[in-house]
């Protein structure tokens, strides 16, 4: 019987893998969701407790320290040390657990600030990231390394996956801490819910930034069925990166446009030039994952944007806010 314990379960892809479950989950599995109450990752202590009543034999882990550009931005040191200690804390706990399988959850934003595109798997250390979230994504980058020296040291088989940005049901709205996707959801349906004197046509949804940074945008749901494929087949500790395709990037104002739609938004979009746009392109190969599972369907964009507003709309009142 394997036993999976997935940290940060309660967040954004752990409640989508909770859901995955429902329909995907093989008879030879039992799936732990653990969040912050059931421990304090950056305690080792807690940590230990943690994997000591659990005893799993399989870690998935989503736990992190995480906020959107304008956060990281103001709390590099916060995000590196906090980070670190949870990392250090689950793998080296796994290890010490027999253990025999860790996928750990990276980010795009590890990648270096100045290269070329599409980056890919191999990319990762080739020079440093963007200055606007370094701390967070040094904390990330070292994953990898573990990664590599445990089984270096003790053949463990802990392995990572490198997704695009995620969006869906259970995200984290509070506006300071907040993605992009999540923070704009979360305006957007505070601004046609004001109570003003002004039409809805007259209103103005603002932008942050020049809204012309591409992303890539995954679907919790479709990274949460990928996740499970890599728990299940993928036996390499290196990387991979789990992205929609290169053709399926979109501008920042046209994710506003897209949120606009599922809400019905019937004012004006503008864009605020004076706040920091961050990186202007990440864009990633997922050559390996299709080369491994060519006929993976990705979810289409919109409609998972509407998805998650119809979701955010329904859950308004016990959604992370």
């Amino acid at each position: 019987m394997e036993k999976i314990l997935v940290t940060g379960g309660t967040g954004l892809v752990g409640k989508a893998l909770e859901e995955v479950t429902k329909t995907e989950k093989q008879i030879n599995e039992v799936w732990y969701f653990a969040g912050s109450k059931d421990g304090d990752l950056t305690n080792l202590e807690e940590t230990e407790a943690l994997f000591q009543r659990i005893k799993p034999t399989c870690v998935i882990h989503l736990a992190a320290m995480v906020g959107g550009l304008f956060h990281n931005m103001n709390n590099n040191l916060d995000f590196l040390r906090e980070n670190m200690k949870i990392n250090d804390n689950v793998l080296h706990t796994a290890y010490k657990s027999n253990c025999s399988k860790v996928v750990s959850c990276l980010s795009t934003c590890i990648f270096p600030d100045k290269t070329t595109y599409p980056i890919d798997e191999t990319m990762v250390h080739n020079g440093p990231p963007h200055p606007s979230n370094y701390g967070y994504s040094y904390a990330k980058r070292m994953i990898d390394i573990a990664n590599q020296a445990y089984h270096d040291k003790y053949g463990c088989k802990f392995t990572s996956v490198v997704p695009c940005n995620i969006f869906g049901p259970y995200d984290n709205y509070k506006p300071e801490v907040s993605h992009v996707i999540p923070g704009m959801i979360h305006r957007m349906h505070k601004l046609i819910n004001s109570d003003t004197d002004i039409s809805e046509s007259e209103k103005v949804f603002t932008v942050f930034g020049s809204g012309k940074p591409l992303r890539q945008f995954i679907y919790s749901l479709d990274l949460a069925r990928l996740i499970m494929w890599v728990l299940r087949s993928y036996e390499s500790v290196q990387p991979i990166i789990l992205s929609v395709d290169e053709a399926q990037e979109v501008s920042i104002y046209q994710v506003a446009e897209s949120i606009a739609k599922a809400f019905n938004f019937k004012g004006k979009i503008v864009c605020d030039t004076t706040k920091a746009d961050g990186q202007y392109k990440k864009t990633a190969s997922n050559a390996k994952l299709r080369s491994l599972l060519p006929d993976f369907k990705f979810s289409d964009f919109e409609k998972s944007i509407k998805s998650s507003v119809d979701w955010y709309i329904e859950n308004y009142e016990n959604a992370r806010k």
